[in-house]
């Protein structure tokens, strides 16, 4: 029989302690926002180094999961893969192991939704609520507060958290029970992988017909063609920035589930599964720890433009040699 939870709310001003799991290119910054509001965590990381930026603000280092989740408010998990999320919940260290159970669990981590309707059964037996909120927006919306949120919850245990979700996104809307957020994000991810098909095809046949590129992004983004893929890492791709707001690997991850999820609901999505099997080319090539704008590179390569010098081409102010650079 499930423990009965607090429903009280928590008006805004009211500074909390939570529990922070995952440090990286995301859960740093994100962090961050909620220590500049006065809230206290208690941080763990699997690379306590990367954990070090909050620790000299003032955060406290927990050894473990559990040990981050001891007696806090609110614990949040953002890492990288459905395993490591299993872990970090339902291990035998995890936050629902911790002798003072968190009040409530939010994992940002894009995961699979089975996962978070398991997670938010195995926490209401313990009395705790569970909520998974994934995120989009990147490195960028991670570093300027404007994600956008995507929230699987209880009407009431979403009300307990949104103030803080609000403080690290500016988009927050709840989609419906645990597992929604998740499903939402699934959505996110088909949008994404065809459009930053386009968006490298794009550029490519911008630098082959002797294009500004620069240029041609400026004139498409505030057309039909706009997007933030354009506008963001667009211009990343043509200074040959393939540094990672969002790594190859985990949106394989992401891909993945979401072509495992349309197989279990019986629909075929060819343009998921073309960009899966594009996304399996970068990793192959060496570059999984790269950004999802590095699809640019084995693009060049299926097109024979490994060499920007291999091809010679006429001089136009303003134009760049192929590769994109």
């Amino acid at each position: 029989m499930a423990m009965a939870r607090p429903s009280s709310y928590t008006p805004k001003h009211v500074h909390r302690r939570i529990g922070w799991i995952g440090t990286g290119v995301m859960g740093l910054p994100m962090a961050a926002h909620l220590l500049d509001e006065g809230h206290t965590l208690a941080v763990h990381s699997r690379t306590a180094s990367k954990a070090q930026p909050l620790l000299d603000r003032g955060a406290t280092w927990a050894q473990t999961p559990a040990e981050a989740a001891d007696a806090a408010e609110v614990v949040f998990s953002m890492v990288g893969f459905p395993h490591e999320v299993e872990a970090v919940h339902l291990g035998p260290r995890g936050t629902l192991s911790a002798p003072r159970p968190p009040q409530v669990i939010v994992d940002m981590t894009t995961s699979r939704p089975s996962l978070a309707v398991e997670i938010h059964a195995q926490a209401d037996r313990r009395g705790v609520a569970s909520i998974d909120a994934p995120v989009s927006g990147g490195d960028v919306g991670a570093r300027q507060a404007t994600l956008s949120i995507m929230v699987g919850a209880e009407p009431a245990d979403f009300e307990r958290v949104r103030d803080l979700l609000q403080i690290m996104g500016r988009t927050v809307i709840r989609h419906g029970p645990p597992g929604a957020g998740q499903h939402v994000k699934m959505v996110n991810q088909v949008l994404v992988a065809g459009t930053m098909i386009g968006v490298c095809e794009g550029l490519l046949y911008a630098a082959k017909a002797g294009l500004d590129p620069l240029a041609v992004i400026k004139s498409v983004a505030s057309g039909a063609a706009g997007s933030w893929l354009i506008t963001n890492l667009g211009p990343r791709i043509i200074r040959r920035d393939f540094e990672p707001g969002f790594y190859v690997e985990h949106f394989i991850k992401d891909l993945s589930i979401s072509l495992a999820e349309a197989q279990r609901m019986g629909l075929s999505l060819p343009g998921l599964a073309l960009a899966r099997q594009l996304y399996g080319e970068v990793e192959a090539q060496g570059h999984g720890r790269r950004g999802t704008q590095a699809l640019m590179l084995a693009l060049e390569r299926l097109n024979q433009l490994d060499d920007p010098a291999s091809e010679p081409r006429e001089n136009h102010p303003g134009t760049c040699p192929e590769p994109i650079h």
